[in-house]
């Protein structure tokens, strides 16, 4: 068909929603309340869309979900084809529109026909033809599907970082309002493989406990942390914590990973140095951010979805945010390198829905390694109980016949329990008050955070480094040498 009366009366045909296979487009016809009218294509009176209505959703989700491919091969293909050795036939990328159509809104053959014919005749143009130009949705076209496009989610986060090296360290509203966009309700969405973008963490859990390392190059200083591993194997002071990848200066985090071994190489201790490394115990239910999961993010909205163009491009910008955070970065670089993350880090910390604790994220030194940062407000370890005036010694060796042997222990010297029961009355300076509650009365303690960590001082290791592998991809070198010439004039 192709006169106007014959387009106008395919434009009146109608298909009712059980017709229409695909689930969102079905649904929104079924939704419909304008009255029921028979179906062009299986005669049941049912809510229908006119093929007219079809017709523009179609051409609509076809013009952000699919593109026509051309219909000349390329010079590298016409190269193939001249080649008289080569057996390369060329075949038009794609599908006919025809099939393209009945596919993405799952319609029969009949009312994709009628869909093809409509769109055709509406972008049908005569000069075109008579140049033999094709034009969209004509009969002997080809469409595919292409990939959602995230150039714009790329073009702000360049903008964002650049605005942080270079205008405004600090957090801005506008950076604000782009994070918020990236990271809002992102526990909401699927992945692949069903793994959840937020990892609950804790007792009983998959991850209920991290491993952390720190390197000493003097043994008295190993000594002084065995002793206290709670508080020198720990997230240093505000005052010592220096910038990381996940924290700025002064800020002070827990950096762990989930194996022991991943812990060390993340510590990059030099040749001749102790490593000491601890494994401490998740001890209430934590909410992270599995980077790691980013890449296998998926949308499975439907393309006649007006919505879902925007979300889909955030999906494909998210499918490569968490290789972009955790890149490898050079030392020389990092005051400015991680001035992006440290500020995700800050937001996702204070200002994110959801609130989340932590980050996972790949290891930059061990290939399946994973590290996980928890924020200041989840990076306090509950102290070591001991009994008031304990004594600790540290001990790296024990003398034998043969002379020193490797043996590090920690002993514990407490005082002697008293003869009688603790007073009430006469030695405490409010009787009925227990005297845990008194001394912290008398010694409050300025951290009001709540204990996330427990040190199992069982798990302690000392590594003595004694030489370093490094996996490295070689490249050869080429050299050549031609005789220079000077030019005629």
């Amino acid at each position: 068909m192709s006169s106007g009366d014959d387009i106008d009366e395919l434009n009146a045909r109608r298909i009712c929603w059980r017709c229409i296979g695909e689930a969102y487009l079905s649904d929104e016809i079924k939704q419909k309340d304008d009255g029921d009218a028979p179906c062009s294509y299986c005669g049941e009176t049912e809510p229908s869309y006119t093929i007219e209505e079809l017709a523009e959703r179609i051409e609509a989700a076809f013009e952000h979900h699919f593109d026509r491919t051309s219909n000349q091969p390329t010079a590298w293909q016409y190269s193939l084809m001249s080649d008289g050795e080569s057996s390369y036939e060329w075949e038009r990328d794609g599908l006919p529109v025809l099939d393209a159509i009945e596919q993405a809104a799952e319609i029969p053959s009949a009312a994709a026909e009628d869909v093809v014919a409509v769109l055709g005749a509406k972008h049908e143009d005569i000069e075109a033809a008579q140049m033999g130009e094709e034009t969209e949705f004509a009969s002997d076209s080809y469409y595919e599907e292409k990939g959602p496009n995230d150039q714009a989610w790329q073009e702000e986060w360049n903008s964002f970082e650049r605005s942080l090296k270079t205008e405004a360290r600090f957090f801005s509203r506008t950076a604000g309002s782009h994070l918020a966009s990236i990271f809002g309700g992102i526990d909401q969405l699927q992945t692949s493989d069903d793994s959840p973008l937020v990892v609950e963490a804790g007792p009983q859990l998959a991850i209920d406990h991290l491993y952390r390392a720190r390197v000493f190059q003097a043994d008295c200083k190993l000594e002084e942390a065995l002793c206290r591993p709670d508080l020198h194997l720990g997230p240093p002071s505000a005052v010592l914590a220096n910038a990381g990848r996940m924290n700025a200066r002064g800020i002070s985090v827990f950096y762990g990973a989930t194996e022991s071994a991943t812990a060390v190489a993340e510590v990059r201790p030099p040749v001749g140095s102790k490593v000491a490394v601890a494994s401490f115990s998740i001890i209430r239910t934590l909410r992270l951010l599995d980077l790691t999961a980013l890449e296998k993010v998926q949308d499975g909205g439907s393309i006649f979805d007006p919505t879902s163009r925007a979300r889909m491009e955030r999906v494909a910008f998210l499918q490569t945010l968490g290789r972009r955070m955790t890149r490898p970065v050079m030392p020389d670089d990092e005051a400015f390198d991680y001035l992006a993350t440290q500020v995700i880090a800050d937001f996702l910390a204070t200002e994110n829905e959801p609130v989340l604790e932590g980050i996972i994220f790949r290891s930059a030194q061990v290939s399946e390694g994973r590290n996980v940062v928890l924020f200041h407000k989840a990076a306090r370890v509950e102290a070591m109980e001991l009994p008031e005036g304990t004594e600790l010694r540290a001990h790296s060796s024990t003398d034998t016949d043969e002379g020193p042997e490797i043996d590090y222990r920690v002993t514990e010297e407490v005082p002697s329990p008293p003869g009688a029961l603790p007073a009430t009355s006469d030695d405490s300076e409010w009787p009925g008050f227990p005297s845990k509650l008194q001394a912290e009365m008398h010694h409050p303690d300025p951290d009001f955070r709540e204990a996330t960590l427990r040190i199992d001082p069982a798990t302690i290791e000392v590594h003595h480094v004694a030489w370093v592998h490094f996996h490295c991809t070689a490249h050869s070198v080429s050299r050549h040498r031609y005789e220079k010439h000077e030019p005629d004039f």
